[in-house]
């Protein structure tokens, strides 16, 4: 697990990682990407899952990095890209297609949002030698976009439409992002969700409870009243 000398330790890594360099990552890191970055989320995973498309990338030689994104993007009359912020989604919701997208693509990088739970790491993404990677906060599209050096392709984009196709691109500097899960499974959120919750109780003593109540804030979904 990463310390508090390790927790703001800033690394460059390729989007083809050897299992070495993914080794030497600890939970608090900071990566940035250079290589090739391509987007895929449930449009993507849905197409090549269920319904049997063929991934038309060599897959992982081409790049080992998925990156849960809807682009900023247009297509310019001349068939060129103009792509000019890619904004990470929340990757807790392709859970169900992962441990076969490892499978059939040989990913060893998951980008996104939020990261995803304890036990889909040491389920699925440690049996791949595989780590996730959480975007540093909201707003930062624009940021992440700078080190996008070239739209490669857009596979499927007439099919699934611009925020779900699979937008190959070339990266440099590409980040910053914060390593959420590491090779053993341990997970950044997790562990300081811990850290805060053993304070809840302290902080809220002597309140009255809230009239209306909403998810997140009971574990109790009869509670949900709007």
């Amino acid at each position: 697990m990463a310390n508090a000398t390790s927790a703001l330790k800033t690394i460059r890594l390729s989007t083809n990682p050897s299992p070495t360099a993914l080794r030497s990552l600890e939970i608090g890191n900071i990566v940035y990407l250079d290589g090739v970055v391509y987007t895929g989320r449930e449009g993507v995973y849905t197409k090549v899952i269920e319904k049997g498309a063929t991934i038309p990338l060599k897959l992982p030689s081409l790049s080992a990095t998925n990156f849960h994104c809807s682009p900023a993007a247009a297509v310019n009359t001349d068939g060129s890209y103009n792509l000019r912020a890619v904004t990470a989604t929340a990757s807790f919701r392709f859970s169900k297609w992962l441990e076969k997208w490892f499978e059939l693509s040989g990913a060893k990088l998951i980008i996104g949002k939020g990261g995803m739970s304890g036990k889909d790491y040491r389920n699925i993404f440690v049996p791949n030698g595989a780590i996730y990677l959480t975007t540093v906060g909201y707003g930062t599209g624009a940021l992440l976009g700078r080190g996008v050096k070239n739209v490669l392709d857009a596979v499927w984009l007439d099919d699934l439409g611009i925020a779900q196709a699979m937008w190959v691109l070339e990266v440099q500097n590409f980040g910053p992002f914060i390593v959420d899960s590491d090779l053993d499974g341990n997970s950044l959120f997790e562990r300081e969700n811990k850290r805060i919750s053993q304070g809840l109780d302290r902080v809220y003593e002597g309140t009255k409870s809230p009239i209306l109540k909403r998810y997140g804030e009971t574990d109790d979904r009869n509670d949900e009243v709007i």
